[in-house]
């Protein structure tokens, strides 16, 4: 498989590429210029031929589409996208002291960025063997389990949703799966050392929607990482 994943540069992205690169599969990873790569070049070192990263802004037009120009030369098609590049800010700010602009990145970088990414793979995707697109989400971003505060990452994740769920309507007819997977509270920079989950444990659970092992019921999709129908 041929796939991109963004926010690869540490936490669930890095279990994702580390976890692709033992099934075989053909990975660019997408980092902000800006990030601390060392783990992944240590991944790419040992396994230079699967590996390619990619210092691209995902809010960027032009950095994007310079990324998607590369994987078209290289390889032509695309069989599978994982959109994991997110923040989280303003997670304790009540609605008095809330920054907009806060909201306004996180919309930036959660949506509209992987919207950007999404977009631009189009074309890549289309020619790809049974592609699967995971934009990662949160309960977060539930109304039946949304977190008290939170506001700028909530309602991001409950667009991102949004918009898969119209991604899926979109790939029906093209045979293109499209789920929006809430991968649990895992010990990650962002979850914190309290969290339950082994994000390798989450990353193995995508790897097995991604190749479509799992059996996934569902009517809508948003999902968990071992396929499960999430509440809205």
């Amino acid at each position: 498989m041929r796939a991109l994943i963004t926010g690869a540069a540490r936490g669930l992205g890095l279990e994702i590429v580390r976890e692709a690169i033992k099934r075989g599969h053909h990975i660019a990873a997408v980092v902000r210029p800006e990030s601390d790569i060392s783990d992944l070049n240590a991944v790419a070192h040992e396994n230079p031929q699967l590996l390619d990263i990619h210092k691209t802004d995902i809010t960027n037009s032009e950095q994007v589409a310079e990324s998607v120009s590369k994987m078209t030369e290289k390889w032509g098609a695309l069989d599978g996208l994982i959109n994991n590049a997110a923040i989280l800010i303003g997670r304790y700010d009540s609605i008095d002291e809330l920054s907009l602009e806060d909201v306004r990145r996180s919309f930036e970088v959660n949506v509209i960025g992987n919207m950007n990414i999404v977009q631009q793979c189009l074309p890549l995707l289309y020619k790809g063997e049974k592609p699967v697109v995971i934009n990662v989400s949160s309960e977060a971003g539930t109304i039946v389990n949304a977190f008290p505060l939170n506001y700028p990452y909530a309602i991001s994740k409950t667009a991102v949703n949004m918009f898969t769920e119209r991604l899926r309507t979109h790939f029906e007819d093209k045979g293109i799966l499209a789920w929006a997977v809430h991968p649990g509270w895992m010990r990650t920079a962002m979850g914190g050392d309290a969290a339950p989950v082994d994000p390798a444990v989450t990353a193995w659970g995508f790897w097995e929607i991604m190749e479509r092992k799992t059996v996934i019921t569902s009517k809508i999709s948003f999902i968990d990482a071992t396929g499960r129908p999430m509440p809205l």
